[in-house]
């Protein structure tokens, strides 16, 4: 049974797919995507869908229902349920609105996660915006495209959104540490690593002192703030490298190099090779 009220504003999007054999055999998969702006009478009322759906608030609030709990999902909070059991969730009436992204997913690794994050329980955890955005972003640019690498990259895209919120989860059980620092720290270089990205602007995500920060990176990931970053540049420029046709130059301004020849130097150094033996060895380039 679904019973359900659409009362959404035009801006809202709705994709569908009909995953095949390939699909089906990665670890993570997806078949709807969507991003909501609904207002006050928006509810879904279903007693099963054979997947997993991911929700991400980005204004107003949720209210979940099933298996006889209830959540409410805040903005800046993602939740996973399991919708092989009777659920419910719409507009929280207090607030009027709920402007949210949400993804149907499955596979192996969903199943995985599900137990980290302790499905079937409501548990909603904080996740930053850039974050969500980027990831639900990657699921629809590439959700209604065929092929391995449109396949690949929904399912890097689940894959990431899941660990980002059993990272966080683990983070709000800890006891305050380092690592809650380190890992604002690392979110930030994550989702800004093109930016010119200094010492204090992680400190100030992490909330610690800059001096602070370069002991806690040292403790808890044996580097240091700026080779974290550096490595993480490097690691994203393989992937284009591997994956477009794009001119080296443009590859080093797009992770965040300030000239080609110190994006070649690092690169070689790190990797062993240059930008263009590395294309050239990746299949296919």
């Amino acid at each position: 049974m679904l019973s359900y009220n659409l009362d959404l504003d035009d801006r809202s999007t709705w994709l569908r797919t009909t995953p095949g054999e390939l699909e089906r055999a990665q670890p993570f998969f997806c078949t709807e995507q969507g991003a909501f702006y609904a207002r006050s009478g928006f509810f879904t009322d279903r007693t099963e869908k054979d997947s997993y759906e991911l929700f991400y608030t980005l204004d107003g609030q949720g209210v979940f229902e099933q298996g006889g709990r209830t959540a409410t999902l805040e903005r800046g909070q993602a939740l996973l349920i399991d919708c092989r059991t009777p659920q419910r969730y719409y507009t929280n009436d207090r607030v009027g609105r709920w402007h949210h992204l949400w993804a149907h997913v499955d596979g192996a690794g969903a199943d995985a996660f599900a137990r980290l994050l302790g499905v079937p329980a409501l548990l909603p955890v904080p996740l930053a915006e850039p974050i969500a955005r980027r990831h639900f972003g990657a699921i629809a640019t590439n959700l209604e495209h065929p092929g391995v690498l449109a396949a690949t990259t929904v399912g890097l895209a689940i894959h990431s959104l899941l660990a980002e919120m059993v990272g966080s989860a683990e983070a709000a059980r800890e006891t305050p540490s380092g690592e809650a620092a380190v890992r604002r720290a690392c979110a930030l270089i994550q989702t800004a690593y093109a930016e010119d990205l200094s010492l204090g602007d992680m400190a100030k995500a992490a909330q610690v002192s800059p001096s602070y920060l370069l002991k806690l990176f040292r403790k808890h990931l044996g580097t240091t703030p700026y080779d974290y970053l550096l490595r993480y540049r490097i690691t994203c420029a393989k992937e284009l490298l591997a994956e477009t046709d794009e001119r080296v130059g443009a590859i080093a301004r797009a992770v965040g190099f300030s000239s080609e020849s110190n994006f070649s130097y690092r690169f070689t150094q790190m990797v062993g090779q240059s930008p263009r033996a590395y294309r050239a060895s990746c299949p296919g380039m």
